[in-house]
């Protein structure tokens, strides 16, 4: 029999365990909020100095309700992914449910405890404790603390217990922050999937080549109204690609298989192009030896692409006005009336409602032909697009060429990423069908692009003047043009510089200028 002293002596030795272990414990969780770092140190801890064998923390996942083990010690990795349970399932379920600890002095003789991992199946399981504490959070339970120990009926099952809990308090709130950012990834991988099953089903013509914002925003318009008959009208400037939108909304329409007509207004003098538009009869005028038909015509069924509407004569105007309002129109010299079957896809980089302004361009044909507006962005709004474009066009022009194009190297990556271009796509194209024809070698380097591309960092033209410098000269040489068109007259002077003539009188005499050498 153990005397009063001996139990005592027991006590305050456990005590004095217990303070060392929660010390450790609380320096552990200082260090980091993460469980990964954290909790797997604690259950060592537990295992050397409480003798407990093996010790889980298992977490809620508050939208699937399943319950897994998140840290583990003593359980191998494919042990630990077998422990989960729903709530109310098994002692870890149980502890969840109700919010109460549990514990099984021998886990051979309770049915509930299921032994899922597996890790006990070569043990004498009656020799096994099993103790299991909430996590919470408030009155919410987040997930469960449990050990096991060898049974000793020397050892007090329920101050582990109070220990266990005093210990689940204290890595309560990592234990929050691991489960709601178990809960964010699941979130972003699922949102993940979503995003990327609907960008596999978003439109994308195969003909056109850009992943941008804007050309995303241009799909999504040609994939709206491909399938109707309305009328569209591309805008934007030359070079970037209006052509290409127009024949990805006619093959993707309800037409695709009909005749698909081109009409670069802009290349033909108005008698002609009449004529080609809505064709002729034989003698309508000198040359007219045959009947002819017209654009419009050849279209039945199909589509018409007038490029460059913006360029009508006031005449070409009137007749497409019939056409869209009443779907007819005659043959030059004819006066047998045709129908007009046809869809009117027309592009511009005209600025139209400044003609409208000018009297140059119809009111009525304007809200006719911009039923259903796209605008093409430049390429300098797209810069995203530039890689995809070059790598596209070195791939064409080196095959067309027998050449062998394995990489631009990086400084004609910058320059090309680094340009405006004013001429857009078109000007790209041309560029790198340059550098392919110029490169002797499987790289293109910055000297294969064009002079425009050129910067003065690359050309060893880099200007050394202070800016100040370079605003006196460019302030000083406004001044002496001015004075040349105004003949050395101060008052004219400062009218035509915006500015007075005193200040004039001072910026003249501070660059040393001969005004009156202007007045002759």
């Amino acid at each position: 029999m153990e005397s009063n002293s001996q139990r005592k002596n027991i006590t305050v030795n456990r005590e004095i365990r217990e303070l060392s272990l929660l010390w450790e414990i609380s320096q552990t969780l200082s260090k980091s909020m993460d469980l990964r770092e954290t909790v797997g140190p604690v259950l060592s801890a537990l295992a050397e100095r409480m003798g407990m064998t093996r010790g889980t923390l298992a977490l809620l996942n508050r939208k699937t309700r399943e319950i897994y083990i998140e840290v583990a010690h003593g359980l191998s990795e494919s042990e630990k992914k077998r422990g989960r349970y729903k709530i109310g399932e098994g002692v870890t379920g149980k502890v969840v449910g109700t919010g109460q600890p549990v514990i099984v002095p021998h886990i051979s003789d309770d049915p509930l405890f299921l032994d899922r991992t597996g890790s006990r199946k070569n043990l004498e399981k009656k020799d096994i404790s099993f103790i299991s504490v909430p996590i919470k959070i408030g009155k919410e339970v987040v997930g469960t603390l449990s050990a096991d120990r060898l049974f000793d009926e020397s050892v007090s099952l329920e101050e582990d217990v109070r220990l266990l809990s005093i210990i689940a308090s204290m890595v309560a709130q990592a234990v929050r922050l691991r489960q709601e950012a178990q809960e964010e990834r699941e979130f972003l991988i699922q949102e993940n999937l979503r995003l990327q099953s609907e960008l596999k089903d978003r439109f994308h013509p195969a003909n056109i080549i850009g992943n941008s914002r804007g050309m995303r925003e241009v799909y999504d318009l040609i994939a709206q109204v491909s399938k109707s008959n309305a009328t569209v009208l591309i805008r934007g400037e030359s070079g970037t690609g209006k052509e290409l939108v127009a024949n990805a909304i006619h093959y993707n329409s309800l037409r695709a298989n009909k005749p698909f007509i081109k009409v670069n207004c802009a290349a033909l003098p108005e008698t002609v192009l009449e004529s080609e538009l809505f064709g002729h009869e034989k003698g309508a005028f000198t040359g007219a030896v045959s009947q002819r038909k017209g654009r419009f015509e050849l279209a039945s069924g199909g589509t018409i692409f007038l490029d460059e509407v913006g360029d009508f004569s006031p005449t070409v105007q009137i007749r497409l006005l019939r056409v869209l309002q009443e779907r007819e129109f005659e043959r030059l010299g004819g006066t047998a009336t045709i129908k007009a079957d046809v869809r009117i896809i027309a592009a511009t980089n005209r600025n139209l409602e400044s003609l409208m302004e000018e009297g140059k361009f119809r009111e009525d044909l304007y809200y006719r032909l911009n039923v259903f507006p796209i605008y093409v962005p430049p390429l300098r709004e797209r810069k995203t697009d530039t890689m995809l474009l070059t790598d596209f066009f070195v791939e064409r022009y080196a095959k067309a060429n027998d050449k062998r194009i394995q990489r631009i190297c990086t400084h004609a990556i910058d320059m090309l990423m680094g340009y405006h271009w004013p001429g857009n796509v078109r000007e790209l194209e041309n560029c790198i069908e340059r550098a392919v024809l110029l490169s002797n070698e499987s790289v293109i380097y910055g000297y294969h692009l064009p002079p425009t591309l050129q910067t003065s960092s690359s050309t060893g033209t880099t200007p050394y003047g202070t800016l100040q410098g370079e605003i006196d000269n460019l302030e000083r040489d406004l001044i002496v043009d001015a004075l040349k068109t105004s003949k050395g007259n101060m008052s004219r002077t400062a009218k035509i510089l915006g500015i007075t003539e005193r200040i004039v009188g001072l910026r003249v005499n501070k660059y040393k200028i001969d005004a009156k050498r202007f007045r002759t």
